[in-house]
């Protein structure tokens, strides 16, 4: 089975990778994005400022309520001491110019870095992980400048250091998946950065040239990001904005053309947005009140609207039975994608294609309105994710399930067998990332 195709043939790609399906699950709402920020400051600036930061003070560092802060937070708090975390990833890298998968492996395999991991991302090609002292790590690919060391060399096992200019601290990263060989990552103030390959676009420049070390986009105070394939979504000032190519128009804005600077997504009329998610051609937003929107490409039933091959160039409604409160999608080529929602009440829902049993409902039949599925018995899932073909949940006790195919390894459980219901591969999980055919987990207080 082939696993490739050409960045810049947008129409002409091959079997089963993901370009870069991208679901930045940008945290549980607005608020919890900042806490995350205000931690990672708090960590990077040392305890004597942490206390002012923590407290959210406007104070001058001079007054007297931040010398009071200052004199507490040097005796009460614990001074930041980064100890190694690990972190286990199974399945492949994929990417680089002739597409071909990369450090197969079929079950968890160990990587460290250096410090507390605060979030983990993956792109096609390359993973990352964000320290609690704003210091953003990645291994994987970097011959579209991936990695962010100024190298297009890769490193498949060893963790190098992302170069952000002196004084950026990062706050966030698309913790589910990032575009097709390019990187993306939020930081204190609210600025957003890319690098890698930028093929279609994506990261709003107005030019489609790779950048071996981030730079700064022109978007301010983001607080969430999604991207996939050459594609990318930024919620900046409370405005869902979208670059890059326009498949089936993923961009949501109307049209079906590309661009490489910002444009507005349509449909959205500024409701609040706590989620982006991204995938090969299709895009979608968790809205604060529960409803969920996508658009794009609908072959399989992608749109969940309940038709089939009826792609949608503005936002589309989902019916469920209740509020959405996290949302993953996946998908990598013509002919597969799928979406995996949980509700308020806990139930879980599915949609879109799903020829290798990627939607967990114990069958292949692909659906073009949600469908519930379920846990294994006496397991309550917390965090779902999901890549090309395969999907994947975190219990709430830390146990990592995955079902769909795994013709690299994806599914992790030391076989290349297709699963149609959950099989358990790894424990002790805090968070997960999944895109293409590669995913990562964290595994707190481990070293």
């Amino acid at each position: 089975m082939k696993f490739g195709w050409t960045p810049g043939d947008s129409h002409e790609l091959a079997a089963e990778h993901d370009p870069g399906k991208m679901a930045v699950r940008p945290r549980q709402a607005a608020s919890g994005t900042m806490a995350r920020r205000s931690l990672i400051m708090a960590a990077s600036l040392g305890p004597a400022v942490a206390a002012v930061v923590l407290a959210g003070g406007c104070s001058s560092p001079h007054s007297s309520q931040a010398r009071r802060s200052t004199a507490i937070a040097e005796h009460s708090l614990p001074r930041v001491v980064e100890l190694p975390s690990t972190v286990e990833h199974w399945g492949s890298f994929f990417g680089a110019s002739k597409g071909e998968n990369y450090d197969l492996a079929a079950a968890p395999v160990v990587v460290t870095v250096p410090g507390t991991v605060a979030e983990i991302g993956t792109s096609n090609s390359t993973e990352y992980a964000l320290l609690t002292n704003g210091s953003l790590y990645a291994w994987g690919l970097g011959t579209q400048g991936e990695l962010g060391d100024g190298s297009t060399a890769n490193s498949l096992t060893v963790p190098v250091r992302v170069r952000f200019p002196r004084g950026v601290t990062i706050a966030s990263i698309p913790t589910d998946a990032m575009p097709y060989d390019t990187a993306l990552a939020v930081d204190t103030k609210g600025d957003v950065w890319g690098w890698g390959q930028d093929g279609g676009g994506e990261l709003c420049r107005g030019n489609t040239r790779a950048y071996l070390t981030p730079v700064r986009l022109p978007l301010s105070h983001v607080t969430a990001v999604a991207g996939a394939s050459n594609h990318a979504l930024y919620d900046a000032h409370g405005t869902v904005y979208a670059c890059g190519q326009n498949i089936d128009g993923s961009l949501g804005d109307g049209s079906r053309s590309g661009t490489a600077t910002p444009r507005k997504v349509a449909g959205l009329n500024g409701s609040p947005v706590t989620e982006l998610v991204a995938s090969f051609a299709n895009s979608g937003a968790l809205l604060s009140n529960g409803e969920y929107f996508d658009w794009g490409y609908d072959a399989n039933g992608q749109l969940g609207d309940g038709q089939f091959q009826r792609s949608s160039d503005v936002p589309v409604r989902v019916d469920l039975p209740d509020p959405v409160t996290h949302v993953a999608q996946g998908g990598s080529i013509w002919n597969n994608g799928q979406t995996l929602v949980m509700l308020s009440n806990g139930s879980l829902w599915a949609w879109g294609a799903n020829l290798n049993g990627q939607l967990g409902d114990g069958t292949t039949r692909s659906r073009s309105s949600p469908v519930r599925f379920y846990p294994p018995a006496g397991i309550t899932y917390q965090s779902l994710a999901t890549g090309s073909i395969t999907s994947y949940a975190v219990s709430t006790t830390g146990k990592v399930y995955a079902w769909g195919a795994s013709p690299v390894g994806q599914v992790g459980d030391g076989t290349m067998r297709t699963t149609l219901t959950p099989v358990r591969v790894a424990s002790g999980a805090g968070m997960i990332s999944s895109t293409a055919n590669n995913v990562a987990i964290t595994i707190p207080g481990k070293t």
